[in-house]
């Protein structure tokens, strides 16, 4: 992570906490870490924070995990997954044929961006 990520990360950790109305301390309680440590993530100072204990930060806050990696711009492209496999996993009652559908614009879209998607083979088979 850089010092951008770092502190887009921070500046999100912070805000959230405030809105859930939690000190640092409370939160540092919570997680069952040292409040040092989410001094230091609002801050911006730590720019390898442990997945485990962001993941546990999260859950208290009542974000996803995948949010704060999000904010923080810290998934690289190459790494996120395709729109099918994350359709199955966060909509996991959706039937096929609106899958299908869904995917369809997104093609559409990406065509009409000039977008690149998964090529033949790397996206994850029906």
């Amino acid at each position: 992570m850089n010092q951008d990520q770092a502190d887009r990360l921070a500046a999100y950790l912070r805000s959230t906490r405030q809105a859930r109305g939690l000190s640092g301390r409370q939160l540092a309680f919570q997680v069952g870490i040292d409040p040092a440590t989410i001094t230091r993530l609002e801050q911006g100072r730590i720019l390898n924070p442990n997945l485990d204990k962001l993941r546990d930060i999260a859950g208290v806050l009542g974000v996803p995990a995948a949010d704060l990696y999000a904010v923080a711009d810290w998934m690289p492209k190459d790494e996120l997954p395709s729109f099918r496999p994350y359709l199955r996993t966060k909509y996991r009652d959706l039937p096929p044929e609106a899958v299908a559908e869904i995917e369809s614009v997104f093609d559409r879209l990406a065509r009409d961006y000039r977008l690149e998607g998964p090529q033949p083979g790397e996206d994850e088979q029906p």
